[in-house]
């Protein structure tokens, strides 16, 4: 009789007691599973900059203000000046939590790299940055298909059919597309493509501003995970620098590791430096690339992670403002790390695990 008691109880425990408790907030998001906290369950809120926090939302608030969602706090920034208080009063914390009810994700870093280039193109300046073409065409299904308003198809007329658009190789293979400029490193072009915005410095030493346009639609795949698994990265690192190294030490490996990612951005020229998805400039260690998905755009959001270089803990107060093709899943987010060799160093080398709390707006 005890022993059917005590099975019983277990039952209890592990069906109804042990399952992940979570929320969803469908303002916020319908996918995100969420867990309330306190800011003092936060691990460093009060030892953050907040001041500096406030004052990217601020920034970011100049974009962010058109959602619904953020409509009134923003407003209601204009009237504080104590950080802290302005966080803690107007908004309420909620950790993203998976499935399982545990809180960890994985967070990577990006930079805003600097290319060599010219306006024309020549034996050394190349490689083309290219603007977003004038074949492609992008198809809002939205009227048709109200679910699928977060999706766009992108592709391009052949005869009287709309076809995918082209992936990266062919892309490579065409002269007819119109360029911003020609830089002098394939593999700094490409990864500018992952970074999403940079600059390129001009011989005459002029600085131009190059940000993200478009992407021709297909799926962006990580060339990193590809040569993990060939297990030909020992002695050059599962890093942005130890790839580069290896394709440059194997040259003729170049086009077919390259061409597996068939995903290929254009760009735009900027005024002003890296600007995300949300449409203002981005602030390093302040802003962060997210899957919208689960986090919207101007969402304020507490990371606490590490740096991979340095060991030192990341606690900071930033605010949702980018995306991106390999940001993917609900506990995932890109560091932006800024601009600069240390940013290069750092955003190069990050791959984390971490925990994403986010900022939701009490009104």
């Amino acid at each position: 009789m005890k022993s059917i008691i005590f099975t019983i109880f277990i039952s209890i425990l592990v069906f109804t007691g042990c399952t992940p408790k979570y929320e969803v907030i469908e303002d916020v998001s319908p996918k995100a599973k969420l867990k309330k906290v306190t800011f003092n369950d936060i691990p460093g809120f009060y030892e953050d900059d907040l001041s500096l926090a406030f004052e990217v939302f601020k920034k970011d608030c100049k974009r962010s203000y058109k959602f619904d969602l953020f409509k009134n706090v923003c407003e209601k920034a204009k009237e504080y000046t104590n950080a802290s208080e302005f966080f803690t009063t107007n908004f309420t914390p909620y950790e993203l939590v998976n499935k399982d009810g545990s809180n960890l994700g994985t967070i990577t870093g990006y930079f805003e790299p600097l290319l060599n280039g010219s306006l024309e193109k020549s034996e050394k300046y190349k490689y083309p940055i290219y603007k977003t073409p004038d074949d492609m065409i992008i198809v809002d299904l939205t009227d048709i298909y109200p679910e699928l308003k977060k999706y766009r198809l992108r592709g391009k007329v052949e005869g009287n059919k709309l076809i995918p658009y082209d992936d990266r190789k062919k892309i490579n293979g065409r002269e007819d597309l119109e360029a911003i400029c020609y830089v002098d490193d394939r593999l700094d072009l490409f990864f500018l493509q992952i970074q999403g915005s940079g600059k390129v410095r001009l011989e005459n030493g002029e600085l131009l501003n190059i940000g993200y346009a478009n992407q021709n639609g297909h799926k962006f795949t990580g060339i990193g995970k590809i040569l993990l698994k060939e297990d030909v990265l020992e002695g050059y690192g599962a890093t942005m620098q130890g790839i580069k190294a290896y394709l440059k030490d194997n040259p003729e490996r170049m086009d077919e590791i390259l061409n597996k990612n068939k995903s290929y951005i254009f760009f735009s020229q900027r005024k002003v430096g890296a600007s995300g998805a949300l449409g203002t400039p981005l602030t390093g260690y302040r802003n962060l690339a997210v899957d919208r998905r689960y986090i919207p755009l101007g969402m304020p959001v507490f990371i606490n992670t590490k740096n991979s270089v340095t060991n030192e803990p990341i606690a900071n107060l930033t605010v949702a403002a980018d995306v991106g093709g390999a940001i993917k899943g609900q506990i995932r987010a890109d560091f932006f790390y800024g601009f600069g060799k240390d940013a290069e160093l750092f955003a190069g080398g990050m791959h984390e695990k971490g925990t994403l709390t986010i900022l939701v707006p009490n009104d």
